[in-house]
């Protein structure tokens, strides 16, 4: 692979997934154009499309293509749906991310000028959010399940928490806050969960040490919902543990205006997964209405990370002239209708290809 060379697999995912990936890939074509990136898109299937012609929503040689490239665009997946393993039904989003050891879900949430919004001010914030343990079932244990029905009316559910993962996820935002505004906010509920959470406190405060320009400071996650309705402006690097991170994203994308605009990352030291906010929609799906700046904008988050793997500033580049072309996009209306637009998702995507292009 050359220095400037990117190959990436798509997979388009249900529902909606077909019309926000191809909106997704005209946008990926075009910065590559525009940037000298030398993209290579290499298009398979997933979900219930691989399901009808192979069997199964993800055959197992797709891991292998996904290892050899440089990243992943996984368009949404109808998830609850793929209940019966035995049947085919694998989540690829739970698979790649724990294949892969995407540990970091980062997901930024801003108001944009245009977009109504229930936020009482601006804000531009990201959540950087564990993925790899805590309360998550299907992914914290090397073989089993971590939900047990003991009894038909008795159910345990088991929390992992490491101090390796909390150490990783704690880095992953300082190096982000600074380079952002020098703020992190740990959340967590240490005053009940007082092992787990105490840990993960007590490895952010370790990685605070190493980042004396970066202030750190630590909410209860119930405080800090009421926080981010009162004041989301105040507040620039979030990090907690799966769940409350889980939480806390879908509740900072809705402040913004919609989930709609909500970009979203999974990445590890050697993989990255660019993947939309939001689900499947199979209600609107085939009739032109999806929004789709989530997927694009975390596709746009990708070739940063990229930008950072490889010290190319010219990935760094198409990342900014994405993100821009996005806001000037909603704020001249050239958008879908639930962020205050007037055009289709086929269209709001030819408009910001037109941006994209004339992008100084």
């Amino acid at each position: 692979m050359t220095r400037n060379a990117l190959h990436l697999v798509v997979l388009p995912g249900d529902g909606i997934g077909p019309e926000i990936t191809a909106a997704t890939v005209a946008v990926l074509e075009t910065a590559s154009d525009r940037f000298g990136l030398g993209l290579r898109l290499e298009h398979e299937l997933a979900g219930h499309a691989s399901l009808a012609r192979h069997g199964t929503t993800l055959r197992p040689e797709l891991l292998d293509k996904v290892l050899a490239a440089d990243g992943l665009v996984l368009g949404p997946m109808a998830t609850a749906d793929y209940a019966d393993g035995s049947r085919g039904g694998i989540n690829p989003s739970m698979f790649f991310r724990k294949k892969l050891d995407l540990f970091a879900n980062i997901r930024p949430a801003r108001t944009y000028p245009g977009v109504r919004h229930p936020a009482v001010e601006p804000f531009d914030l990201v959540v950087v959010r564990e993925n790899t343990e805590g309360f998550y079932a299907d992914r914290n244990m090397e073989a089993g399940n971590a939900e047990m029905l003991v009894t038909p009316d008795v159910c345990i559910s088991l929390r992992r928490i490491t101090r390796s993962c909390c150490a990783r996820i704690a880095r992953a935002a300082f190096r982000l806050a600074a380079a952002r505004r020098g703020k992190v906010h740990a959340v967590h509920k240490a005053n009940v969960l007082r092992l787990g959470d105490g840990m993960f406190l007590e490895e952010c405060r370790k990685v605070a040490a190493d980042f004396p320009g970066v202030t750190l400071d630590e909410y209860i996650v119930d405080a800090m919902t009421a926080h981010l309705v009162r004041a989301p402006g105040k507040f620039d690097v979030i990090v907690t543990t799966n769940m409350f991170g889980d939480i806390l994203s879908d509740l900072t994308a809705e402040l913004s205006g919609s989930i709609g605009l909500g970009g979203s990352i999974n990445a590890g030291e050697r993989h990255a997964m660019a993947q939309a906010a939001h689900g499947s929609a199979p209600d609107i799906a085939g009739q032109d209405r999806a929004n789709p700046f989530s997927l694009i904008l975390s596709a746009a988050q990708l070739l940063e990370w990229q930008a950072e793997r490889l010290g190319s500033p010219a990935f760094a580049e198409a990342s900014r002239a994405i993100e821009g072309a996005v806001a000037e996009a909603v704020a001249a209306g050239e958008a879908t209708p639930d962020v205050g637009g007037r055009l289709g998702t086929a269209a709001t995507g030819q408009a910001l290809v037109a941006r994209l292009r004339a992008a100084r």
